[in-house]
Order: structure tokens, then sequence, then C-alpha cells
């Protein structure tokens, strides 16, 4: 047994230590992280169950939009082309509103990481999720770190096979609700869900469910660390996002060197000695099996649960937290040159502190002000402005637009009377789930009238037509000018469309051709 002032050393290695550096493309060696805890922890369990409960929830959630539209909160009603999400409705022309928003998650990606490191990657990447949801699965049923490698290294027995195929068959039923939770985002979730299990659905939806049940099994419970580490482009793109005042999880060895296993024998012996007892706690919670120690590495994803077992690995010696902790290059270099006393020779743990063991002032420590820089002004006003424009522009945009066609040929007609007649396709377009009653008008050409085409409107200068809810209304319209009243070959007018109970109203400029006058 160990009293409270010993630390258990783990035999934990990291997949690609400095000292043994695998190839590139070196055959996966197992990883079995062990159950961290500590705040970044629980805030790693909070984040996944919003991120998960927005996922799996969402398209279950309701939204009153009358009668004459879909009542699923958020849409993407392909068959229709809309894109419902709660009192927003996204037509096919307005797609630049969710280009908008991609380039403000692009921008955000940018801001987070340039501040924070890869904070996205640690906490909120879906892979990351999944990865963790995978990871309850496997402790809960063969157990923390050290019964899960016993299990594995074990030979095959019953135990092991029934162990084995039940965390199996959760991942995939935790891979099929996760394809299950994305098709209901495209159709009626209520609706879809008895047709997938009555085996009346579109052939389109078990495709999808199983390419996504597979997907997530595969990423989620057989590569896991894998697609971090080769598949996605982030940690090579980050590296550019990066400079010396944004936030990393870094080992400070400016007090941690040189490690010792047996401190006291070391201090005893007049040597000196930092505080990383080399225990390896932080190798054995990584998930990506990497030592921090090593520095800053392509595979870290700044989870930060390497911070979590070393603080508490501090706290069962007595000593201050923050051996591994969030730091920016600034700060440790700062760090490093008062422990090598300038650069000048190796680091010397007693340099950073004072006589009484407190650690000197003249240490530098991070400061919330210090990521709010140039560079993270420029991030947040770029992010701000394409917000508020798009917030603007979704806010006066008109839900009411009119269309209008000339016809091609011909171009006129000269009528029996000596009078002129031009065609015209009318399109008209109710953007809100209510039906309307609009009224068309002519405004301009003088003596003009309008006809529609297999409609008893009667001939005149305006009309008002009934539009169906959320639909495109084409008309054929002839407009006719008496022979007297034309004034040139080519006159403009326009046709005017409002709806008299909303007052929102549009108008298009057309040209009316005629015959040139004889010379």
């Amino acid at each position: 047994m160990l009293d409270k002032t010993q630390v258990e050393r783990l035999e934990a290695e990291a997949v690609n230590s400095a000292k043994i550096r695998q190839p590139l493309y070196a055959a996966r060696k197992k990883i079995f992280p062990k159950r961290a805890s500590g705040n970044f922890r629980r805030f790693k369990w909070l984040v996944m169950a919003i991120t998960l409960g927005i996922y799996y929830l969402t398209p279950w959630l309701r939204w009153d939009r009358g009668p004459f539209a879909p009542d699923q909160a958020v849409l993407l009603d392909v068959a229709n082309r809309r894109f419902y999400f709660f009192f927003i409705e996204i037509w096919p022309q307005e797609f630049f509103y969710v280009a908008g928003l991609l380039v403000m998650a692009g921008v955000g990606l940018f801001l987070i990481t340039s501040t924070v490191g890869r904070a996205w990657c640690g906490y909120a990447c879906p892979q990351t999720v999944w990865v963790d949801l995978f990871l309850v699965v496997e402790r809960a049923i063969e157990g923390d770190r050290n019964a899960r490698m016993k299990l594995d290294a074990g030979p095959w027995t019953a135990r092991k096979l029934m162990l084995r195929v039940s965390k199996h068959t959760i991942w995939l039923v935790i891979g099929a609700a996760t394809g299950g939770a994305w098709i209901f985002y495209f159709a009626d979730a209520p609706t879809l869900l008895g047709e997938l299990f009555t085996g009346t659905a579109a052939a389109v939806a078990y495709i999808t469910v199983a390419v996504l049940t597979a997907t997530t099994y595969t990423f989620g419970g057989l590569m896991r660390e894998q697609v971090c580490t080769y598949m996605c482009p982030w940690p090579r793109i980050q590296a550019a996002m990066l400079d010396e005042s944004s936030l990393t999880v870094t080992y400070n060895d400016w007090r941690g060197e040189p490690r010792s296993r047996h401190a006291k024998k070391v201090q005893a012996a007049g040597q000196s000695v930092g505080d990383c007892v080399d225990c390896n706690a932080c190798v054995a919670v990584c998930p990506m099996g990497i030592d921090i120690r090593d520095g800053q590495q392509l595979e870290c994803i700044t989870c930060a649960l390497c911070i979590d077992a070393c603080d508490g690995v501090m706290d069962k010696l007595g000593k201050e937290r923050g051996l591994i902790s969030y730091a920016t290059l600034s700060d440790y270099n700062t760090n490093m040159m008062l422990a090598t006393a300038g650069g000048s020779n190796s680091v010397n743990p007693p340099l950073v502190r004072t006589a009484d063991g407190l650690f000197s002032d003249k240490l530098a420590h991070f400061h919330l002000r210090k990521i709010f820089r140039p560079r993270t002004y420029v991030y947040m006003g770029i992010w701000s402005l394409i917000g508020l424009g798009l917030l603007y522009s979704l806010l006066t945009r008109d839900r009411l637009e009119l269309n209008v066609l000339h016809d091609r040929n011909p171009q006129f007609v000269t009528l029996s009377d000596g009078s002129i007649r031009n065609g015209y396709t009318v399109k008209l377009l109710n953007m809100i789930p209510e039906p309307r009653t609009l009224v068309v008008t002519m405004q301009g050409l003088e003596g003009a009238e309008m006809v529609v085409v297999g409609d008893d409107i009667p001939a005149g200068r305006s009309f008002a037509i009934p539009v169906e809810p959320d639909r495109l209304k084409m008309l054929k319209v002839f407009v006719r000018q008496p022979a007297d009243q034309i004034r040139a070959p080519a006159q403009t007018f326009k046709f005017r469309v409002e709806d008299r109970a909303s007052f929102e109203s549009n108008e298009y400029t057309a040209t009316f051709n005629a015959p040139e006058a004889p010379r």
C-alpha cells in the first residue's frame, strides 16, 4: 500500500516518444486511456452532453408555422427545396445565408485557435465527442486502463468474447442512432421513424443510416486517434493560426526538470530536482497516447486531461498545481530564461523559487487580457461584421418577389385593330407559409391594359389573384397598347405586385416593344 505522499508509477509509454520515433505510417499501437478526473474532464463531460443532446434531440423539436408548413423546428426539406430553422425559412436563392454561416464558422475557428489553441479539437469536434462516448462504453464493460490492457493481452475466453461482443454491439447501436438522427433532419422525424421500422422508408434513408453507422463505428471505435493524426487536415493548418500569445497545453519544464522518481534521495544527495516525479500519469490519460513532456506535437488535441492527471499528482505530493497547464509561448520562454539563468545553464528549479520555497515574483503568469491582441480583434471584427450583415439582410429581406420574362419570339404582335401586343411570363413568389391575395398593377405605358391568359379576369391595368402559401404562381400576361399611344419602338413600364394585408410590395421594370415608325 502507498501512503498519501507516494505516487504510483504507471507503466505507460508514449506512442510517438521523442526518444523512439515511429515511421509515419507505422501500424497502429493500441492506446488504453486511463480515466481522468478533474475540472477539464468535467468540462468535457458537459460539452459532450450538450453537443450530443443537440444532435440527437433537435429533429424532435416542434415549431408551429401554421397549417401550410411543416412543424419540425429544424428541417432540410430537400424535396421542396426549403430549409426551416425555427422561425427562419431559407429558399434556394437565399443559400448565401448558409454560405455566410459557414464563413462565420471558419473565421470563428481561426479566432478560437489563435487564442486558446485547438480547443475545438479537444472539446467539441465530433470525432472527439464520439470517441469520448465510445470510451465510456468501453470502460463500463471492460474496466479502466489496467483491466482493458490485461483483457486485450489475455487469451480468448468465453468472458472475453462476451465482453467484446457486448462492447461492439453497443458501439454499433450508437452508430445506428447517429445515422438515424442525421436522416431525421431531412424529413418529418416521427413519420420517418415509423417508416424505418415498417420497411416503407426510401432506400436512400437505409443507405444513409448504414454508411453513417459504419463510419461512426470505425472512426470512433476502431481508428480513434488515427483520424486526428492522419485524416484530419486541421493539425497541419493550426500552426499558421498560433503565435507566441496563443494558449496551449504546456509542460512547464522550467519547474519540472530535472525529473526524478526518488526526489527525496536526490535532494539528500545535494542535487537539484524538479517537481516532475516521472509517474507517467499524463501519458496514461492521453487519448492520443502522447507524452506532453516532449513538447508541442501534431497529435495533441489540447483536451487538457494531462493537466487534470498532473494536478492530481501534485495535490498528493503537496505541491503547487500547474506543472502541466495552459500557457503561452511568451510566458514559457520568459520563465525558461529565469530557470536557466538567461539560457546559460540547464534548468535549475531553485532559480524560480524564493528561499522559503514559494515561486518567484519574476515568473510570468497568464492573464486573460493577453489573448486580446490586434489579431484577436481582427478576427472578432470580421466575424461580427459577417454576422451583423447576415442578420440585417435576414430582418430586411422581402417575402414577396416578382419576376417577369418577356416573350422572345415574337417580340410583339400587331392585332387587327392596329394595336400592339406583347407577351410576358409573370412569376409571383409567395415566400411565407400563408395564402395571399396579391394585386398586380401596371404603371406607365399610357393607354395600355393587361389580359391574363386562361383566367376570367377582365382586361385592365390591375388585377387580384390568389397565391398558395410557399409557392410560385406563374401567369401568362398579354399587354396591349393602342397604335396611337405608342411613342417609341421600345418603352419601359413597371409591373407592381403588392399584398395589401401586409403592405409588402415589389416592382419589376419591363420593356414594351413595337415596330419602328416608317421613315
